[in-house]
């Protein structure tokens, strides 16, 4: 009888794929949420992207209510990735070269505390490595201000409505008339260099 069990826990084994690293989770902030879906999609080992909310103080926000400025929250994207393939500090850096990392409550033309630069940790691990990614743009990047950028444990995440998700894509016209009108391409160009 116990030849017959551990034979069928063997093919147990065989047939059930073992993921060697769980999946993870980052939250970054950095204006308008439509803008920063985009570069994080077109990454290999993101998994998915979500538009929402975070680091407010009233339940269910919604758009009207946090683009008003009156939840407290930030517009935010939440990103599930694979760590075995694409790193939290590679995160790092795709999220540092899509922000403006020196101005408070205020992302190119979207202006107010919704707007304002974050980094979300969800463990020790991610606040280490932002708070490091932090200092060394401090020290590398010759900007005439201060880099402002908060870095706090994140907190609830509520999703945004149906219609912003993957916005880019429902809607590219108006997405790309806004992204050149409210001058995020071309302000990050002046501070990270034109992209390649």
């Amino acid at each position: 009888m116990k030849k017959i069990i551990f034979g069928w826990m063997v093919i147990i084994m065989a047939t059930t794929p073992v993921a060697a690293n769980e999946i993870e989770k980052a939250t970054f902030a950095a204006g308008c949420f439509w803008c920063m879906e985009h570069p994080f999609d077109e990454i290999k080992g993101v998994i998915s992207t979500t538009s929402g909310y975070t680091s407010g103080h009233q339940n269910n926000p919604t758009y009207q209510q946090v683009s008003a400025g009156r939840t407290g929250h930030t517009e935010a994207v939440q990103i599930l990735f694979d760590p075995s393939i694409i790193s939290y500090a590679e995160l790092l850096d795709v999220y540092w070269r899509n922000s403006d990392p020196t101005t408070a409550n205020r992302q190119f033309c979207d202006v107010g505390s919704q707007y304002r630069p974050g980094i979300f940790f969800h463990n020790e691990k991610q606040q280490r490595l932002a708070e490091a990614s932090k200092q060394k743009i401090v020290q590398s990047k010759s900007f005439h201000e201060d880099v402002i950028t908060e870095i706090t444990a994140a907190s609830r995440f509520w999703p945004a409505e149906e219609y912003h998700q993957n916005y880019y894509l429902k809607n590219p016209v108006r997405y790309k008339f806004y992204r050149y009108n409210c001058g995020r391409q071309q302000r990050l160009d002046q501070l990270w260099g034109e992209k390649e």
